[in-house]
């Protein structure tokens, strides 16, 4: 194949994972349609009989509630079937971004493929815990997530394919990007849970949750959160503290260059950080910790897009919209040495 066809099989391939990610989202939104009903006509039923009233056993409504919580499966399997579909897209599209660039080269050259790598991490984190930690209630928000962040990456930050810098062809690189794109699907993942933990404690805990819902208790919620952020720890620091500084000393003769990526990655380790040594030594779970990992996820976040579009003195540029078209390191004002790329 061509680099234009690999190119247009990376651009169908993620307009069909957009595609079939909102069918999957719509899908699963008529599961918990189909839930909410089946809870809703069982706690009716059960205040009835709490309040004394006698109900007549009919055979019409037990089918009824049956069919519907057959539906309600069938949905649930049908939206993780179209998940894996469009996340196997997904993979197609990030596949042919790297086959599109002459010389070849891994797909987070830019800005748009930064965020289709991250989106795309986000969808297997989830499909990976889905059956070990029971992740089907998530699949809406998980769902909602990647398929408006995908629009936002097609619409706004596409940009054509296009070779790397010399700085940036490294096998560092490599190494670098794919651990803190899984450190940051990962988060992500636990950000969105301690986000539902603290919605839900607002609405009165485990209490007050709606019938049928399938979202697990406050005590499950929080304790996910908590064994997803320590898988994600120590991979931000191998991608933040060790590969960071070796690569950046291949490229610009120094470890460290007070950058701001360099500065907002670290911020992102120190929140993290004090998360985890929190709930270790303090003793500091449920709501506080929930916070704390907001916190985490929002640094983690405005590192990853924010200081692209807000800062103007980081070495690190990344492709936003026609003006850049490619992953740029821009020189310091002070030479590098001479046997520096």
């Amino acid at each position: 194949m061509t680099d234009t066809a690999w190119e247009t099989l990376s651009n169908q391939a993620i307009g069909a994972a957009g595609i079939v990610y909102f069918l999957a989202l719509l899908v699963t939104l008529a599961e918990w349609a189909a839930l909410r009903q089946v809870g809703v006509a069982e706690t009716t039923a059960a205040r009835q009989q709490g309040g004394g009233v006698a109900l007549a056993v009919r055979t019409g409504d037990d089918g009824e509630a049956e069919a519907r919580e057959r539906r309600s499966a069938f949905l649930g399997r049908l939206g993780t079937i179209l998940t894996v579909i469009a996340c196997t897209a997904h993979g197609v599209s990030l596949v042919g971004r790297g086959m599109a660039a002459d010389p070849n080269r891994v797909p987070w050259g830019n800005m748009y493929e930064f965020v289709v790598s991250g989106t795309f991490v986000v969808t297997l984190i989830y499909l990976v815990l889905l059956r070990r930690y029971a992740l089907q209630w998530m699949a809406p928000i998980v769902l909602a997530f990647v398929t408006a962040t995908l629009m936002v990456a097609v619409i706004w930050l596409h940009a054509e394919v296009a070779p790397l810098t010399e700085a940036l062809n490294s096998y560092w690189l490599v190494i670098h990007v794919v651990s803190a794109v899984i450190a940051t699907g990962a988060f992500t993942v636990g950000g969105i849970l301690s986000a539902v933990y603290l919605v839900k404690l607002r609405r009165g805990g485990d209490a007050a949750a709606r019938p049928g819902s399938r979202v697990p208790s406050l005590a499950v919620l929080d304790r996910t959160a908590y064994r997803v952020h320590a898988f994600a720890f120590p991979v931000w620091t191998f991608a933040v503290l060790i590969t960071g500084p070796i690569w950046a000393h291949e490229a610009w003769s120094r470890y460290w260059n007070w950058d701001p990526k360099e500065v907002w990655a670290f911020i992102t380790w120190v929140v993290y950080a004090a998360y985890l040594h929190a709930r270790a030594t303090a003793g500091w779970k449920g709501r506080n910790a929930a916070i704390l990992a907001l916190v985490g996820v929002a640094t983690l976040w405005f590192n990853f897009i924010g200081i692209n579009y807000f800062s103007t003195s980081s070495m690190h540029s990344y492709a936003g919209g026609a003006e850049t078209t490619s992953l740029v390191v821009r020189a310091e004002p002070a030479p590098l040495d001479a046997g520096t790329p």
